[in-house]
C-alpha cells in the first residue's frame, strides 16, 4: 500500500481506535505495582500515541503533499535513471506517456467536456535531467472545432519537497482551470504540472548547480520545448507562464526574471527572494558569488536590467513570515519598469494549502490576461 493511498489512512485510524479502547479494557489489569504491569501501561500508551500522531502524519500527507512514497519519506529516492540518446535521429524531444485520469467536474468522463490529465516523463536533452509530470489538456484541445488551435501553457509548481499529485488533488489546478475557462474568465490553458525538485532528494532551488544538475536549464529550456514537440502549444513569444507555492514561488518568479523569452507571467504564492541554503541544498553556487547574487531575486531588481515580463507575488499580514521581504520587493520591482508587478495581500493567511486555494483562481485569472495581452 502506497504512502498516500486512502487504504494506509484507514489502516493507521483503525489501530489507532482498536488501541485506544483495548486501553481503556486492558487497563484494570494492568493496575499492579509489578514490574510486567508497568511495562505493559507503559507499552499500550506508547503505542496509543504513536498510532494517533501516524493516523495525523498519514492525513496531513495526504492533504499537503509533503511525501510521495514510503522511499521518498525514509529518504531512499534515487530519482529516474536519465536517458541520452545520442544515436537517436528523432525530431521530438523526449516525453512519454504513462498514464491518463479525467478531471473531477462533471461530465469530466468525456475528454472534450471535462478535459484529461496525461501522466509523463519529461526527459531534458539539454539539462539530461528525467523527472515525471502531470500535463493537463482542457476540453477545448478534443473538441473538433479546436483541431487546429494551438494553446497557452503554464508550469505549475509545488513546493519543496512536495508531490506533484498534490497540485491535482489539494490544489485543484486542473478544477480551477476548468471552471474559470468555462466562465470566460481566462483562456483555456495547457497545464504542466510537477514538482521543483527534479534531483531527488536534492533541493536544487531551480538553479544550475556547477558540476551538478542543471534545474535551471531544464525548467527553461526543456521543458517548454519538450511540451511543446508533443502538445499544440502556442509557441508565439508570451505563451508560457509559471505559477507555483512557496519554493516553487521563487523558482517560478525567478524563471521568469532570468528568462522572460520563455516565461511572459510568473505568479509566486508565499514565495521567498533568494536560494535557501540548507542539508537539503548543498552548496548550491560552489563558492561563486556571481551566481549566488543572480539567484538572490532583490539583488538581481537592483543590479541588473529590468526584464519585460510580469509578476504577480501573494502575501497575507498575518500569518506570512515574509510578508516584509514581499512588500519589499513590490516596492522595488514598481521602480523598474519594463518588468510588471501585481499582487493579492490577505489579511490573514498561513504558508498553506487552504491559504494557496484561495489566491491560485485570481492568480490563475490574472495569468491568463497577462498570456493574452500580446
Amino acid at each position: 500500500m502506497g504512502l498516500t493511498s486512502n487504504k494506509v489512512l484507514a489502516l493507521t485510524a483503525v489501530l489507532a481506535v482498536v488501541l485506544f479502547f483495548g486501553t481503556i479494557w486492558i487497563w484494570p489489569r494492568l493496575a499492579r505495582s509489578t514490574w510486567r504491569a508497568v511495562i505493559g501501561r507503559a507499552g499500550l500508551l506508547l503505542a496509543t500515541q504513536f498510532m494517533i500522531f501516524a493516523t495525523i502524519g498519514v492525513a496531513a500527507n495526504q492533504a499537503f503533499g509533503f511525501y510521495a512514497s514510503w522511499a521518498d519519506l525514509f529518504g531512499q529516492e534515487k530519482g529516474q535513471g536519465v536517458v541520452t540518446d545520442y544515436g537517436s535521429t528523432r525530431t521530438h524531444a523526449p516525453l512519454r506517456l504513462s498514464g491518463t485520469q479525467t478531471v473531477n467536474v462533471s461530465g469530466g468522463a468525456s475528454p472534450d467536456v471535462g478535459g484529461q490529465i496525461h501522466q509523463v516523463d519529461i526527459i531534458g536533452p539539454v539539462s539530461h535531467i528525467a523527472t515525471p509530470a502531470y500535463v493537463y489538456l482542457p476540453p477545448e484541445y478534443f473538441q473538433p472545432k479546436y483541431q487546429n488551435r494551438k494553446f497557452p501553457a503554464a508550469t505549475i509548481l509545488t513546493g519543496y519537497p512536495g508531490t506533484a499529485s498534490a497540485l491535482i488533488k489539494g490544489l485543484q489546478y486542473p478544477q480551477t482551470a476548468h471552471q474559470l475557462a468555462e466562465a470566460g474568465q481566462m483562456p483555456p490553458m495547457i497545464l504542466v504540472m510537477l514538482r521543483p525538485t527534479v534531483a531527488p532528494p536534492r533541493d536544487t532551488e531551480c538553479v544550475d548547480v556547477p558540476n551538478g544538475p542543471q534545474s535551471e536549464t531544464f525548467f527553461a529550456k526543456d521543458l517548454p520545448d519538450v511540451v511543446s514537440s508533443h502538445y499544440r502549444v502556442d509557441r508565439r513569444p508570451g505563451s508560457w507562464g509559471i505559477i507555483g507555492d512557496s519554493t516553487g514561488g521563487y523558482c517560478a518568479l525567478k524563471l521568469a526574471l532570468h528568462h522572460p523569452e520563455v516565461y511572459a507571467a510568473a505568479v509566486g504564492l508565499s514565495p521567498y527572494y533568494q536560494a535557501a541554503s540548507d542539508p537539503t541544498t548543498g552548496d548550491l553556487f560552489q563558492g561563486n558569488q556571481d551566481l549566488r547574487n543572480r539567484a538572490n531575486l532583490m539583488w538581481f531588481m537592483q543590479n541588473m536590467p529590468p526584464p519585460r515580463t510580469s509578476l504577480l507575488v501573494t502575501t497575507s499580514k498575518q500569518g506570512e513570515h515574509s510578508y516584509g521581504d514581499t512588500m519589499k520587493f513590490i516596492d522595488l520591482v514598481r521602480s523598474k519598469p519594463p518588468t510588471r508587478i501585481a499582487s493579492i495581500v490577505l489579511d490573514s493567511g498561513g504558508h498553506n494549502f487552504n491559504t494557496w486555494r484561495r489566491e491560485i483562481p485570481p492568480a490563475m485569472e490574472w495569468m491568463g490576461t497577462r498570456l493574452a495581452d500580446r
